[in-house]
């Protein structure tokens, strides 16, 4: 008869999914409203759209170049520890951007806290989390509902902060995103968990962490599925920012800059949640391939046709749904490849290309406007990009790396 001391319960499993979902929330819900912030602030300030946009560009390579140092503080020392520190840097952040008045300021506040900020406490911590909590067909629905998670709180914070920066100026807006932020240590309680080797694994195959980032650099398919999410990064910051801007310069109310914005993260909801069905049940690199070139067909057709509210309306919610629609089937890809241990690790390394390709989105888009008085360069550069994406993940083969193999057929 066993004891009550022998008695051991699994993870919460529900109640690991709704804290994870809440941090990814508002996580990323401050991060993609900072669009609405470029005008306000610039004119404030009297910058120039390439300051403001080379603030975010750091912002968003910082969060890229951490993610993978987030990654291994998260698999050593636990999750909660790691976005403790994370919330604390995006708070001082977020309050340091308040009182910006130099562009060093800016880029320092901005950029270097609050990406370092994100990158420690972001979905992709989550995710892991999530990697280790659940079984493996769980996986792909799992992360489709905590990449929808950050969509909700695209689609809540993107209104509330257009419709806070209208009523109490941008300044105290910021120090409502921060009052929000401070919750995360709080919620990732209970997800202070670490990866750790199976109970049922063999230890003379336990690996070490340099072991595992040696063989994900040496697989092909890594690599392609690395070079691919560049392009994600690329779209989704460039569009974030600057979209705002582009839909005004066009002629429209600014107002249809924060609706675009929601309406991305509202339709990226369903998009993220559909992601992680089909992810869960078909080709990853192929429905990759296929999520690229619908992108590049919907930046051709908005950029073609006349702009009016209607095509602002009928863009966001087609691009929301392949906004991040690439997580689920990305990051299950990397924890078939490679199994849970090292998934927020080497997730992070993958995520630094999004994250390069984030700083050149958002860096080129204010330089290029600044010299061509235009968008459509850039425009353009999304479209072909889009297209070459589509192109390096088709040959990627969805299976376990050999040792993984290995050790499924050993048990």
């Amino acid at each position: 008869m066993a004891t009550a001391s022998s008695v051991r319960t699994g993870p919460n499993i529900p109640l690991i999914i709704a804290c994870g979902c809440l941090i990814a929330m508002v996580s990323f819900g401050p991060r993609s409203a900072m669009g609405l912030f470029f005008q306000p602030m610039t004119e404030a300030r009297d910058w120039s759209r390439e300051i403001f946009a080379l603030a975010i560009a750091i912002q968003n390579l910082v969060w890229g170049v951490a993610q993978p140092f987030a990654g291994m503080m998260s698999d050593r020392y636990g999750t909660w520890k790691t976005m403790t520190l994370g919330a604390l840097l995006y708070v001082a952040g977020l309050l340091l951007m308040m009182s910006a008045e130099s562009t060093v300021a800016l880029h320092l506040s901005a950029g270097v806290l609050v990406g370092l900020g994100i990158a420690f406490s972001s979905f992709s911590l989550v995710l892991a989390a999530f990697g280790r909590a659940v079984t493996p067909q769980q996986r792909s629905l799992a992360f489709g509902i905590g990449t929808a998670s950050g969509s909700l709180g695209q689609f809540l914070f993107a209104p509330l902060g257009g419709t806070l920066i209208a009523h109490i100026g941008w300044q105290d807006t910021l120090l409502a995103f921060a009052g929000v932020v401070a919750f995360i240590p709080l919620l990732a309680i209970v997800l202070r968990g670490k990866s750790e080797y199976p109970k049922n694994g063999n230890p003379a195959n336990d690996q070490k962490i340099t072991a595992a980032m040696a063989e994900a650099f040496g697989n092909r398919g890594y690599i392609l599925l690395t070079l691919g999410f560049f392009v994600c990064g690329f779209h989704l910051a460039f569009i974030t920012v600057h979209l705002p801007p582009y839909i005004a310069d066009l002629g429209l109310d600014p107002s249809w800059g924060a609706i675009s914005i929601g309406l991305i993260g509202l339709s990226n909801i369903f998009g993220s949640l559909l992601s992680g069905y089909i992810g869960g049940r078909y080709s990853k690199p192929i429905f990759l391939s296929l999520i690229y070139i619908g992108r590049s067909v919907a930046i051709l057709a908005f950029i073609m046709l006349p702009v009016t509210p209607a095509s602002v309306l009928a863009f966001s919610a087609v691009m929301g749904l392949l906004w991040l629609s690439t997580v689920p089937p990305t990051s299950g890809l990397v924890a078939v490849m490679f199994g849970p241990r090292y998934m927020a690790t080497l997730f992070g390394f993958v995520f630094l290309s999004h994250q390069i390709g984030s700083f050149l989105g958002v860096w080129l888009g204010g330089k290029i406007y600044d010299q061509t008085g235009s968008y459509d360069l850039i425009w353009w550069c999304a479209i072909v990009l889009g297209v070459l994406a589509a192109i390096v993940h088709w040959p990627i083969e969805e299976k376990p790396v050999p040792r993984l193999a290995q050790e499924s057929a050993a048990e």
